[in-house]
């Protein structure tokens, strides 16, 4: 076993005051603090340099490999270093935490997950909208709109997603809402369905854009809204219009 230990914690939405006790905790004490981009720039702005080190992705390759980053945890904690792995969300929702996860196992090294708010339950939250609702839906499904791109062809049946009745909620997929809005539509979804746009939940540069599966791809453009950003589709996006004006978590725009 090594010496050191790595904790893979996730940072919540972004708000400094989403993150639990624990993460704090750990961001305080660890000795170095590997992140991605994604948890904000408040709670980067806390950590002092000297702890931080960049290991932020982007699409189409750029930044940072993922390899990179798995070698540099195990390096870390077996210099007897105890690594915080800091990661936007919650760590195992998208965010790779389980295959560095397996990487530290295969690899002897000790490891604690940190749970966290997960952005794709807390994004529609602070917009207004539930992910469930008595009266609109009674199962939600979470999607990566952003798949490993070496697979042959894609895991997501949206044609199955159409019939379900229930929230779909499209984590990074800004870029491909074209695509997917089309797919649904064609599996038979009404083209009226409402859909929201969530950029940067709980940012202070937090966007919303709302539409229907027709209209979003316009509502996109004319908001401005660009990654990272999450889609809500489903009649719970709906329930935005009715609440926005009371919403003490809305930005100021």
């Amino acid at each position: 076993m090594s010496e050191g230990t790595v904790y893979l914690v996730g940072s919540g939405p972004g708000d400094p005051e989403l993150l639990t006790v624990k993460a704090r905790r750990l961001l305080d004490e660890a000795d170095v603090i590997l992140h991605d981009k994604l948890p904000g720039p408040d709670i980067l702005g806390e950590i002092p340099d000297s702890k931080r080190e960049d290991v932020g992705k982007r699409a189409h390759g750029e930044g940072t490999s993922q390899q990179y980053i798995n070698d540099r945890l195990v390096e870390l904690a077996q210099e007897g270093k105890n690594v915080v792995r800091l990661k936007g969300g919650d760590s195992m929702v998208f965010g790779r935490g389980g295959e560095e996860m397996l990487y530290l196992a295969d690899h002897g090294v000790d490891f604690e997950v940190v749970p966290a708010v997960t952005s794709a339950v807390a994004g529609p939250e602070v917009a207004g909208i539930p992910v469930t609702h008595r009266d609109h839906a009674s199962s939600v499904t979470f999607v990566t709109g952003h798949e490993d791109p070496t697979k042959e062809e894609s895991a997501v049946d949206w044609g199955a997603l159409a019939a379900s009745g229930g929230t779909i909620v499209v984590l990074m997929g800004v870029t491909r809402l074209p695509e997917y809005t089309e797919a649904l539509v064609t599996a038979g979804m009404d083209p009226e369905t409402p859909v929201a746009l969530v950029e940067r939940a709980t940012w202070d540069a937090q966007k919303v854009a709302t539409g229907t599966l027709e209209t979003i791809v316009d509502a996109r453009d004319a908001v401005g809204i660009e990654p990272p950003a999450l889609t809500i589709i489903g009649d719970v996006a709906g329930t935005r219009e009715r609440v926005a004006d009371f919403l003490q978590n809305e930005p100021d725009t």
